[in-house]
């Protein structure tokens, strides 16, 4: 794929021409204080303590968005105490939390893990376990398409749902942790759930990686992108005509680009220039609204995803600014 996007100056000086949503903060502070309001106490269930000895694993499952009971995995090395540093993990679009062996390379090296299941999917390239059904109804996962999901109201949209989710997986790691700080990570759809949790509990949150991060400029991404998932929604709108004003306007409420302006955590990004997925330009109108201390990994020949040296320059990133 070659370079599609605007040059590498450019997206050094690139900003969303997104307008925010009036009050945001204090729409997002009311969804989140459902959420807490509605809560009850998460579950940990020991789980193969006789595979994965001396990492201690937990089917766990905590309250997200509405109070829905969502689905995770908590690995700890052995000897966690409220000193061990916690690193919330979010999965990317079509996935789940699969398998605690998928995540077991924290853990080895003195990290607690909370790996957070993605409601409605895995249905797709790797397995989940929690189904996007508020109000108990039952339900597990899909192999979904979830862009345009109640998109016709942000108060509706899956994910405001998800979102909230993933303040709440960072609330509760804290807790289950005994630590007033976590890291958050992910990649794609991942890495929007870090930034997004970053800036909806700030306090919370003190490092964020966000690899090649999806739901970021998302009304750029949606015109842009020759691949989906971005592309689900010019495909809906395209014979749902009455109902672009009010997807444009729920897409702001979700749009990390704008959401970044929140973000007080120590800040690690990475972007591929030739990613079709996630469009350079998008990455970058998130990354340039933090103010808050950050880094980005710029790799030209790469599409959606990070080579596996990046993976040690987050590491180096995790012993810099979390095991402080």
């Amino acid at each position: 794929m070659p370079w599609f996007d605007l040059p590498l100056e450019r997206l050094r000086e690139y900003r969303t021409e997104t307008a925010e949503p009036a009050e945001l903060d204090l729409w997002w502070q009311l969804r989140l204080d459902q959420a807490r309001a509605a809560a009850s106490e998460p579950v940990l269930t020991r789980y193969e303590a006789d595979i994965y000895a001396p990492v201690e694993v937990y089917d766990a499952e905590f309250s997200g968005a509405g109070g829905d009971r969502i689905r995770a995995w908590y690995l700890r090395p052995a000897g966690a105490d409220g000193q061990t540093p916690v690193v919330v993990k979010f999965i990317g679009y079509g996935g789940g939390r699969g398998l605690p062996s998928e995540h077991a390379l924290l853990p080895a090296l003195g990290y607690s893990v909370f790996v957070m299941d993605t409601r409605g999917q895995g249905g797709r390239w790797t397995m989940g376990a929690t189904g996007d059904h508020p109000q108990g109804q039952p339900g597990g996962p899909e192999n979904a398409q979830v862009m345009t999901r109640g998109i016709a109201r942000p108060e509706d949209y899956y994910y405001t749902r998800l979102f909230t989710d993933a303040a709440m997986a960072a609330e509760t790691a804290g807790q289950l942790a005994g630590v007033p700080q976590v890291a958050v990570s992910g990649g794609s759809q991942g890495g929007g759930l870090a930034l997004a949790a970053a800036a909806l509990v700030p306090q919370v949150v003190a490092v964020c990686h966000a690899d090649i991060p999806f739901l970021c400029d998302i009304q750029r991404g949606i015109t842009l992108a020759p691949s989906a998932p971005y592309t689900e929604v010019p495909e809906f709108l395209a014979h749902n005509v009455d109902l672009i004003p009010a997807a444009l306007d729920t897409l702001r409420y979700v749009d990390c680009a704008l959401l970044a302006r929140r973000i007080t955590a120590r800040c690690l990004l990475s972007v591929g220039l030739m990613d079709t997925i996630c469009p350079p330009s998008t990455v970058f109108a998130a990354y340039n609204e933090i103010t808050a201390g950050k880094e980005i990994a710029v790799y030209p020949f790469t599409g959606h995803g990070v080579p596996a040296v990046h993976v040690e320059r987050q590491l180096r990133h995790f012993r810099d600014f979390l095991l402080r």
